[in-house]
């Protein structure tokens, strides 16, 4: 049987390491359970979830070209549809409209998906920026060279 992202198999766990599990399933070969993807909650030891051949079911989320596969234990679980959280609900002490600060004004719009991209007047452009940044750049090098040309020598060493 071919392994492909997506699938759920069946495996024995064959080792343990701080850092995940590996699963051998079928015809010999071995797969990384992550021990970010043991559990839904926080695994501060992969000992307390998992044991030496213990069989679990796994679902493949990664095929790596040299042959390195990713396995998820919590993937392979099947919620019930009562654990999937709801949409949340508008909040009441927010004002509508996507804004948090009142009004509709062009701020960040969820149903949209951002921001929409609106030119201000009277602010300078990408241009304007960046030819003000390249000449204070170039004023603070040239001040910070006059002030090390002076104090060429070693470290703390006093000329006289």
């Amino acid at each position: 049987m071919a392994i492909e992202v997506g699938t759920k198999l069946e495996g024995k766990v064959t080792g343990i390491t701080h850092f995940g599990a590996f699963v051998d399933l079928s015809g010999g070969v071995t797969g990384l359970v992550h021990i970010s993807e043991i559990a839904d909650n926080y695994v501060k030891d992969v000992n307390d979830h998992l044991k030496i051949n213990d069989v679990v079911t796994v679902k493949v989320i990664n095929v790596d070209k040299d042959g390195k596969i990713g396995l998820s234990i919590k993937q392979a679980v099947d919620k019930p549809a009562s654990e999937v959280r709801p949409p949340r609900a508008p909040r009441p002490d927010r004002p509508s409209g996507g804004d948090r600060f009142g009004g509709g004004g062009g701020g960040y719009n969820r149903e949209r998906g951002g921001r929409p991209f609106k030119p201000a007047a009277g602010k300078p452009s990408f241009e304007d920026k960046m030819s003000r940044f390249l000449k204070d750049s170039e004023e603070r090098i040239s001040s910070l060279k006059k002030n090390t040309e002076g104090k060429r020598g070693g470290r703390g060493a006093k000329r006289v």
